[in-house]
């Protein structure tokens, strides 16, 4: 017997999730390239385009991730 699977249509919190995702990697890609231990927090808003370079970007960003610093 086969079993059928069905995806459900993407949502607005699929939207976000892949967002998320994408952010985390541009922030992995920097981490691994820094020659620091840390990046500092003006580095991360620049690799997240947040702040008045990135508007586009920044409506994407939920809002909880303003707030937490890597």
């Amino acid at each position: 017997m086969t079993q059928v699977v069905t995806l459900s249509a993407p949502t607005a919190q699929d939207s976000v999730a892949l967002a998320e995702i994408e952010l985390c990697g541009e922030l992995m890609i920097a981490a691994s390239a820094a020659r620091e231990d840390r990046l500092s927090p003006d580095r991360i808003d620049e690799v997240l385009k947040v702040g008045a370079d990135g508007p586009e970007r920044a409506a994407a960003v939920p809002r909880q991730l303003y707030h937490h610093r890597v």
